[in-house]
């Protein structure tokens, strides 16, 4: 079946081949009638922009890119990733732009890949995550040109759950508070551990210890036997994903260590994952979808040199459920 063309639904809705050509670029020049005519010709045909016919002519490609250094295993089991695609995808449809998702070992393979799409005009953007303390991305991809956007950037406010956190867990009268972080070389794990030191030091509490994995369940679990193993072994344990504290509430029972009763866990982010498990999951909630939402929007703005949409996501908050609880009374206060 021959492929349709402007062409074809020029001729269908009785306009011009420019007159469809901007309504379906977007561009000005046309009544919002004549736009409406030639977007719903285009469906009834089944019209699909050519990448190539629009790289040759200078045109966006209707695509942004997204590079996540995580191997494939890992990025399909995190909850956070999957929220955070679909947050994304509700934001480019109404654009009809697409996301190419790719994964790379390390932030020098990450760039490579930004350089080909950009160079073979595959992208018109593209969303960056888990910036790097230092971070070779961003003045890369600022030199080349290829408008970006980091998702979870300055706006988002790291250090106010933590201190929420820690706040909630020193009112239930825990005074043992070990935290299970995320790769130390991310400036919002870094974040985090300074708000945490700085709400135990703030408590008087001196047995806080932070354990830094890579948010896999192997990780967590290893880092709770850990901790669980230790001679002052903690009442209480934050984890900074979901994944990691359901390991830790699975290591916990394995080692006959009662979850609220002996030990209290918090996770971060507050998926799914953390609602079904028994007992479910205090937890950072944090709106993921509307976070990829807003870098989404804010990218395809600075793409078409539009004004910036206000974010919609709030700010993060701690759901109280049935895995905390005050201390035992042994230790509590001690």
């Amino acid at each position: 079946m021959k492929r349709p063309t402007i062409a074809d639904i020029a001729r269908r809705a009785g306009i011009s081949p420019s007159a469809v050509s901007y309504a379906l670029n977007g561009r000005p020049g046309v009544s919002e009638a004549t736009r409406a005519r030639a977007l719903a010709v285009a469906e009834e045909l089944g019209w699909r922009p050519s990448v190539a016919a629009r790289a040759m002519a200078g045109a966006h490609s209707g695509a942004i890119g997204l590079v996540v250094c995580r191997p494939p295993s890992i990025l399909g089991a995190e909850p956070f990733f999957m929220e955070l695609l679909s947050g994304i995808e509700a934001a480019l449809k109404p654009r009809s732009y697409a996301v190419m998702l790719q994964m790379a070992d390390d932030q020098e393979a990450e760039i490579a890949v930004y350089r080909r799409w950009w160079a073979e005009r595959r992208i018109d953007g593209a969303l960056l995550v888990e910036v790097h303390v230092s971070d070779e991305r961003i003045p890369v991809l600022s030199s080349i040109g290829l408008p970006a956007v980091v998702i979870g950037g300055p706006s988002v406010d790291e250090s106010s759950p933590v201190h929420e956190t820690v706040d909630y867990l020193h009112a239930l009268g825990h005074r043992r508070i070990a935290r299970v972080a995320g790769l130390p070389h991310l400036v919002h794990t870094r974040t985090r551990d300074e708000a945490f030191a700085l709400a135990c030091a703030r408590h008087g509490l001196e047995r806080c210890p932070t354990i830094h994995a890579d948010y896999t369940g192997e990780e967590g679990a290893r880092a709770t036997r850990r901790l669980l193993s230790s001679a002052e072994r903690p009442t209480a344990i934050i984890y900074d994903n979901d994944i990691m504290a359901v390991a830790g509430l699975s290591t916990a029972q394995e080692m006959n260590v009662r979850v609220p009763e002996e030990l209290s866990l918090v996770a971060w982010d507050d998926s799914q994952l953390a609602q079904v498990v028994r007992p479910a999951l205090t937890a950072v909630r944090r709106d993921v979808p509307a976070m990829g939402g807003d870098a989404a929007r804010e990218l395809l703005a600075r793409i078409h040199s539009e004004p910036v949409p206000p974010a919609v996501a709030e700010p993060a908050r701690l759901t109280s459920r049935g895995s905390t609880a005050p201390p035992p009374a042994e230790v509590a206060g001690g």
